[in-house]
């Protein structure tokens, strides 16, 4: 049943925004926010109010005719309950109506225990501010919205320009009262199920009145300034918006809110409707391209999505110019105008960006960390490494360099040695005075389980810790690192790199309980009655495959990974474990390199790879191969096992046969062999390296948890969340063998998955993270110097097959210098000033003092009273642009037939 009056009330604070010209009905969610918490005895006392302008309790009584007693406490529980406001002047309470925003809807919304009894009154505000949002698209004179964005203070430091309301210090220093309030928009998009994972705890500042009529209703606790000061801070850190409310006339604002342009509204506006006007500050960014280098921090924290990557080199065909976009300033703006997909974020122009950063897994800032190698700022190239891999030193040494293969300088010379200068720039990583750990963002109550301490299950807790979650990590050998310890030789990556990396993930706070197996030293279940809010699993393809012949279970066969997690196991000595006579490795793979270098190592005499990819087909990284050769490492093509020659129980040798293709006209694998052309090969050990699979031992028994034919396991493919909803996968045992760089990028997309499942919040919503790398072919190369790459000093393989140790050298700082010089820097941003709303805090992103903001609009805002002539005014204006426009459109179209 409607009630009558509540619905009266509606429409009379509806008004103040709209002047009465829309009525409000019991279906709309001004009626709906007010009637589970109003009656309409409470409606008609409220009703005596005004918007904004107070009246005591003994006024308001004797206009309804009410003891003052009766009066006072029902406005004293509206104030409570956010539809009403109260404050006190001269030691008395007066009352007054608000705007339902900015105003009654965010107050009811932090009112939690209301919240929590009807939670339509949150869905209401996201409903009602998305009504407004289409009603003002356009019709609103700039920076005169119901919210105005203020930018970033050291952003405008240095502009003489700029005015006390624009400064989010002036508004701070001119009270004395501050509280910090939950931010109301994202509280209501989590209501929904379209939580973005922005923090919505403490991220709004009352000030002065303002706060006080928070910490009094309860609706916000009461902070000093200078944790108002710090709650902004933090807010920048987290890539937030500055935004304020915006009629109360300029400098007078009671509320600093610190909004994303995934949830909040007023920057949704901006976004969805595609109407900054609404929303913008007096300024917009503007990139210098000569410094900028692509790193791409600006472009992954605007929240206005003004910012993308794009290149910055000259081309042979000119890139197609996107043709003006129309704005609501002079066009008709309707719901054909709006991106109803705006929280889909476009990272990178259509032509495409620099190809180092677009191909690496984790998009690494590979231009950036590169200019910074080049400046000798080596902390904060590890910094910038850092923000997508944990473990710049661990990759330095073992990445596959998809950067490298897609460098656009190759297509000009040789591509860059970004490796080297990766490895070069992790070395500093292991010195006191350059060594970079993060700091921990917050700190949260909720601990999570990570299951396995290989690179994924790592790199996911990492993210975690720095994100202030109390991590344990859960491994089942002794030795932490996965493979990366116990499949990865130490002539190829040092385990004293791995544990340097894994100390910093320990200075976090992260708990590592080694030696104990989930799901039989511990399960699931019990680890959730423990406390642990959700888990990550990446135990790694920790299994050697076979080949199914007969005689692989005789003695002296086994497989390539199970042979190097026994020689890790015993630290890699000779001594520990020794091989005698031949030895044979099966497979083509960097594994297979891996086996052969190391069987040689423990002693083998003679070692024969065999594989049946051809020398142009094999896997094995090129430079893996070309070590493998030194070191006299015999590497035989197009053969594959017949079977396993065996003798009293153990292997004397191996029957090949000859392989004709590996692939078919598709592309898949399908060997052809000639059975015909054969040949016996003796030896005392065949380590068999063809490939690796998992091994769940009880760890999924008795869940929802799935695996696929193959034994991955089976999870979202965005989120990452598998059967049980509390467990999300990555790492080899979500995707099958990869590289590490791959699990380490799995790792940060599982923090992410996991911290929005814990509060509560959509999973899918804006993560996507699309690169596209530009067009080589199309790029105008002359004029370029011809500098030769740099490389390190060769080791001869006679003398790195006597060693375990890495005796790999890396560049010289002279070399570094060098090497640095030959980046094109072929990446840049750009912006769309038109979309810009002047935040800044692209500023506090760069690193390169590329970007920054310049003062384009002169703008203060408006008090309420003033509004509505001005808006007037700007419609009848707009109408005129709109129809001069429409009239050239008509003539142009006539002249063009």
């Amino acid at each position: 049943m409607v009630k009558k009056k509540v619905l009266e009330l509606a429409n009379k604070i509806a008004a103040g925004i709209t002047g009465g010209i829309v009525k409000v009905k019991p279906s709309d969610p001004e009626y709906r926010i007010l009637a589970p918490v109003t009656s309409d005895e409470e409606a008609e006392v409220a009703l005596k109010l005004e918007i904004r302008k107070y009246k005591t309790a003994t006024e308001v009584a004797k206009l309804c005719g009410k003891p003052v007693d009766y009066v006072e406490k029902i406005l004293y529980k509206m104030a409570v309950d956010g539809s009403i406001k109260v404050e006190t002047e001269h030691g008395v309470d007066v009352y007054c109506l608000e705007l339902f925003v900015p105003g009654v809807m965010e107050y009811m919304v932090v009112n939690k225990e209301n919240v929590a009894k009807y939670p339509d009154i949150a869905a209401c505000f996201e409903e009602y501010t998305r009504k407004l949002g289409g009603l003002m698209a356009g019709n609103i004179p700039i920076g005169s919205g119901v919210m105005r964005v203020i930018p970033i203070e050291s952003a405008i430091d240095g502009d003489t320009k700029r005015a006390s309301y624009e400064e989010i210090s002036h508004i701070l220093n001119s009270h004395e009262v501050f509280s910090a309030a939950d931010c109301a928009c994202r509280t209501s998009m989590r209501s929904i199920g379209e939580g973005c994972g922005h923090t919505i705890e403490d991220m709004c500042i009352q000030v002065g009145p303002a706060a006080e009529y928070y910490i009094r209703t309860g609706k916000g606790r009461e902070i000093t300034r200078a944790e108002a000061f710090a709650i902004c801070d933090q807010a920048e850190k987290e890539g937030l918006v500055h935004s304020i409310p915006n009629l109360s006339g300029p400098g007078n604002a009671l509320a600093v809110c610190n909004c994303c342009g995934c949830s909040c509204f007023g920057l949704r506006n901006t976004t969805f409707y595609r109407n900054p006007d609404w929303s913008r500050s007096n300024y917009v960014a503007q990139v210098d391209k000569d410094k900028c280098v692509a790193c791409g921090e600006c472009v992954e924290n605007c929240q206005a999505s003004a910012a993308t990557l794009g290149q910055n080199l000259c081309t042979k065909q000119p890139i197609p110019v996107v043709e003006v976009k129309d704005r609501p300033f002079d066009t008709q703006w309707g719901k054909d105008k709006w991106n109803y997909d705006y929280r889909h974020r476009k990272f990178v122009e259509d032509s495409g960006t620099s190809p180092c950063k677009s191909e690496c897994p984790a998009h690494i800032a590979v231009q950036g960390y590169i200019k910074m190698a080049a400046q000798g700022r080596y902390r904060d190239a590890l910094e910038l490494i850092k923000k997508e891999n944990p473990f710049p030193a661990i990759c330095g040494r073992i990445c596959p360099r998809k950067c490298e293969s897609a460098c656009t300088r190759g297509s000009l010379d040789e591509a860059l040695a970004v490796d080297e200068v990766k490895k070069f720039v992790a070395e500093q990583d292991l010195k006191a005075e350059h060594r970079f750990v993060p700091e921990k963002r917050t700190q949260r109550a909720e601990k999570i389980a990570v299951i396995g301490a290989g690179p994924a299950g790592l790199s996911c807790a990492y993210f975690l810790a720095v994100d202030g979650y109390q991590v344990t990590v859960f491994e089942k050998q002794q030795k932490l690192g996965g493979m990366l310890t116990l499949g990865i030789p130490n002539f190829r990556l040092g385990k004293e790199i791995v544990n340097a990396e894994i100390d910093v993930l320990k200075e976090l706070g992260v708990e590592f309980k080694a030696g104990i197996e989930v799901g039989k030293d511990i399960t699931l279940s019990a680890l959730r009655k423990l406390g642990y809010d959700a888990f990550y699993v990446a135990i790694g393809a920790q299994v050697g495959k076979n080949l199914w012949l007969d005689g692989e279970d005789a003695a002296g066969v086994m497989t390539g990974v199970d042979f190097l997690r026994q020689v890790s196991l015993c630290d890699d000595t000779k001594d520990d474990l020794k091989l005698d006579g031949p030895a044979i490795v099966i497979g083509g793979g960097n594994v297979a390199i891996d086996v052969a270098r190391t069987a040689e190592r423990i002693g083998a005499s003679q070692i024969d790879m065999f594989c049946l990819e051809s020398r142009t087909e094999m896997p094995a990284l090129d430079e893996e191969i070309d070590e493998a050769l030194s070191e006299g490492i015999v590497i035989n093509n197009s053969w594959g096992p017949k079977q396993i020659l065996v003798e009293n129980g153990r292997v004397v040798g191996v029957e090949f046969k000859k392989c004709r293709s590996v692939f078919d006209q598709t592309g898949k694998f399908n060997p052809q062999f000639d059975e015909s052309d054969t040949k016996i090969v003796k030896a005392n050990h065949v380590l068999i390296s063809v490939g690796q699979g998992m091994e769940w031992g009880e760890l999924i028994k008795g869940s929802k948890i799935e695996l696929n034919l193959n034994k991955t396991i089976k999870a979202d493919p965005i989120t990452y969340q598998t059967g049980e909803p509390d467990v999300f996968a990555g790492g080899d045992a979500l995707t099958g063998p990869k590289f590490a760089i791959d699990a380490i990028a799995l790792g940060k997309q599982g923090a992410v998955s996991i911290h929005r499942y814990v509060h509560g919040d959509n999973l899918t919503i804006a993560r996507d993270r699309e690169y596209h790398a530009l067009d080589t072919s199309n790029l105008n190369m002359g004029g370029y110097d011809r500098m030769p790459r740099q490389r390190a000093i060769h080791i001869d393989g006679n003398q790195s097959k006597e060693t375990f140790e890495d005796l790999r050298v890396t560049f010289t700082e002279e070399q570094i210098q060098k090497e640095t010089e030959r980046c094109l820097g072929c990446g840049a941003t750009f912006v769309d000033q038109h979309q810009c709303v002047g935040c800044g805090v692209c500023t506090t992103k760069c690193k390169f003092d590329a970007i920054s903001l310049v003062r384009k609009y002169d703008q203060p805002g408006m008090e309420l009273k003033d509004m509505k002539p001005a808006v007037i005014k700007h419609v009848i204006k707009r109408q005129g642009r709109i129809a001069v426009k429409n009239t050239k459109k008509t003539i142009n179209s006539l002249f063009s037939k």
